[in-house]
This record gives structure tokens, C-alpha cells and sequence, in this order.
């Protein structure tokens, strides 16, 4: 396992150091900014609520403990969008990907053309409702770029962030091809391991979270519901019935396809992400390092089966019926967690209409990312 990154004091800030924003309160954006202000940038973090955060926090320092080591000092810590935007020109938004409609509509007065906004855990097409969110709301020329969440990291009770994991690869998109590179650009000089996708689908659907989060919750769900612990990872799945993910994931593959673009093997992102042992994908993930020690949620009421219905199921299951895909595990995915929530996920969900591609077959799609 690689060496913590120790930072007793945060490194010497770039004197060309532009402020940037990271919104949300949560795990990922602790983490978020514990990087990047590692990395010497001026960092404000933008809270709805600021007695929902740790005093610590509030007192604008970040200590995170595992991967990184240290104590790291905010620019600012605000729930104000109008004072954290008016200096930054980039903004992590590092929320929930279902939040991103509510988000967009409360940064929308605040945001200026040529300003970066750039999500993690975007889910699938993520940089596409966001921006489609803001043309609703009236915001044209801001950047929007996505990858997914870098960290495996949890908040503790005194108010540190524990980072168990550091993603070493992952995949970039923005709305349209041109823009990527861009994105890509930026990004890579911030974080390692980036790589463009083909589009938004190919980095959505590149994603382990949203693969293996929903089927092991359901697959598992007396025992999570009983709140009773087990190694998410390593236990959630037996021999025999770890086939469920791996019909699964072929059916994310043949969407991929369908959308002119292929995922390499899911065990293969698992050894690019974290590192593992060789084998078949129940082998993959029971030697990932952090994996080992994730012990499962004490409710079906968790991101594991709302996000990642709601906001790469969802959406993937209508781009494969546009093209003519079956997805029956999905389908079962869905219909189960919808059930059990008594949420309408196929309506309520990041949906066509969301994405601003309602009503447009699958080549007009395509010919919209690779503009």
C-alpha cells in the first residue's frame, strides 16, 4: 500500500494560486479540500448549513488522518454563494449527484461566463444535467467537466476526515467532445491518473460505485436493513451469487456499445483505481486494500441505493431502451429500490428530459457528445 502523503503544514501556495470553491459538506468534499488545499490552493468551502458541518471545520481547518496526514486552513468557510463564487473561477461541486438540479438553480445568480464548475461522483451524464440545468435557469458559458469521486474517505465523529483511498486513475468528460480536452487539461494538473473518455456515457458508465452499490444493498437488504454490520465488499456477494453483478455489468458493456464506445472490464478498474489481486471480479474486489475494512450501511435509506438508481440506473436503462438494449437486472434494480423507497425512480430520477435529450434517438445523442 502506498505511503500516506504527510502534511504537518499545507504545502508553500503557487504564487499564480487562483481561489477556488468546493461546494458541499459532506465525506468527498472534506477530502476534496483537504487536496486541494495540500496542494497550496486557496480554498473556500460553500455549505448550505454551517451548524450541519464540524466545528473544527467551521473554524476553517481541515485534518484528515490514512492517506493524507495533517492539518490544512481554509481561505473560508461560508453558506454565502454570492461572497465564495465572486473571486473563484472554478467550482468543485462535490454534493450528491441528485442535488445537482437544487444546486445548480442556487449558483445559477452567482455564476459568470467563463467560470469552471467541476463535479465528482457525477454519476452517469452528470456534466450534461448540470448544464442543462443552468441553460434553464439562464447561465450560458460555464465550463462544466466531471470525473468521478477520487477518494474513499469518511468523516469521524471529532471531525476529521479519514482517507482510506486515493483513486490512481479515472476518466474525464465534459458535454461535448471539444471540450474535454480542455477539462482534461486543468484537471491532470491537479490530480494524477486522468484520462478522457470517448463521452459522458463511457465516464458514467465507468464507474464501480454505480455498478456494485444498488445490487449488493438489495442483494443484502435484510441484512442492512437489521442494521446488522458485514464487510460490503467482501461479504456481500457469494460464489454462486456474485453472477448477478457480472450480468449486470455486461449489461452496462452492451449500452456502452450501443452508444459507440467500450468499458474495459470492471476488475480491470479496480486494479487501476486501488490496486488488487488478478482474477474474476468477486476475486478483484475482495483485494482491494480499502475495501477490506468497508463495512456495509444500517439502512436502505443510503446514497448506495437512492444516488446510484436514481442517477446512473435511471438514465442508463432510457438510453437502452432508445437503443433497443434489454437490461433485466437493471430493470429488477429499479423496480425493487422504487419499492422499497416508493419513489417513482424512473420519474423522479435523472431522466432524458433532465438531460436535455428528450425526444432525440440515439445518433442525434451521439452527434450532440461528440460536438
Amino acid at each position: 500500500m502506498p505511503s500516506p502523503r504527510l502534511a504537518e503544514t499545507p504545502v508553500e501556495r503557487p504564487p499564480d494560486a487562483s481561489p477556488v470553491v468546493v461546494v458541499g459538506s459532506g465525506n468527498c468534499a472534506h477530502a476534496l479540500g483537504v487536496h486541494l488545499a495540500g496542494r497550496g490552493l486557496p480554498v473556500t468551502m460553500l455549505v448550505r448549513d454551517l451548524e450541519r458541518i464540524p466545528p473544527s471545520t467551521r473554524s476553517g481547518i481541515l485534518t484528515a488522518t490514512g492517506r493524507i496526514q495533517g492539518r490544512f486552513p481554509l481561505a473560508a468557510v461560508s453558506q454565502d454563494p454570492a461572497r465564495a463564487l465572486d473571486q473563484a473561477q472554478t467550482l468543485f461541486i462535490a454534493t450528491v449527484a441528485g442535488a445537482y438540479p437544487e444546486v445548480a438553480r442556487r449558483l445559477a445568480p452567482h455564476l459568470q461566463p467563463g467560470q469552471r464548475v467541476v463535479l465528482f461522483s457525477s454519476k452517469l451524464a452528470g456534466c450534461v444535467a448540470f448544464e442543462h440545468a443552468l441553460h434553464q435557469e439562464g447561465v450560458r458559458g460555464v465550463r462544466v467537466a466531471e470525473t468521478d469521486a477520487l477518494f474513499a474517505s469518511r468523516l469521524q465523529p471529532d471531525g476529521t476526515i479519514q482517507i482510506r483511498g486515493i483513486k490512481r486513475w479515472n476518466l474525464v468528460s465534459a458535454p461535448r467532445r471539444s471540450q474535454t480536452v480542455e477539462a482534461l487539461d486543468f484537471l491532470s494538473g491537479l490530480f494524477e491518473g486522468l484520462e478522457a473518455a470517448d463521452h459522458a456515457i463511457q465516464r458514467g458508465l465507468t464507474d464501480f460505485g454505480a455498478l456494485a452499490h444498488p445490487l449488493t444493498m438489495l442483494a443484502n437488504l435484510n441484512q442492512v436493513d437489521r442494521n446488522q454490520p458485514f464487510l460490503f465488499y467482501c461479504e456481500g456477494f457469494t460464489e454462486r451469487t456474485v453472477v448477478l453483478l457480472e450480468t449486470l455489468e455486461q449489461e452496462f458493456r452492451q449500452v456502452a456499445r450501443a452508444y459507440r464506445t467500450n468499458l474495459l472490464p470492471a476488475s480491470t478498474w479496480l486494479e487501476r483505481y486501488y490496486g488488487c489481486a488478478p482474477g474474476n471480479l468477486l476475486e478483484a474486489m475482495r483485494s482491494v486494500p480499502n475495501y477490506q475494512t468497508s463495512v456495509a450501511p444500517g439502512s436502505l435509506t443510503h446514497r448506495y441505493l437512492q444516488e446510484d438508481v436514481a442517477c446512473t440506473l435511471v438514465p442508463m436503462r432510457a438510453l437502452a431502451r432508445l437503443a433497443g438494449v434489454p437490461t433485466p437486472v437493471a430493470d429488477a434494480v429499479v423496480a425493487l429500490a422504487s419499492t422499497l423507497h416508493a419513489v417513482d425512480y424512473d420519474r423522479e430520477g435523472r431522466t432524458l428530459e433532465s438531460l436535455g435529450w428528450a425526444g432525440l434517438p440515439p445518433e442525434q445523442i451521439l452527434s450532440r457528445l461528440a460536438a
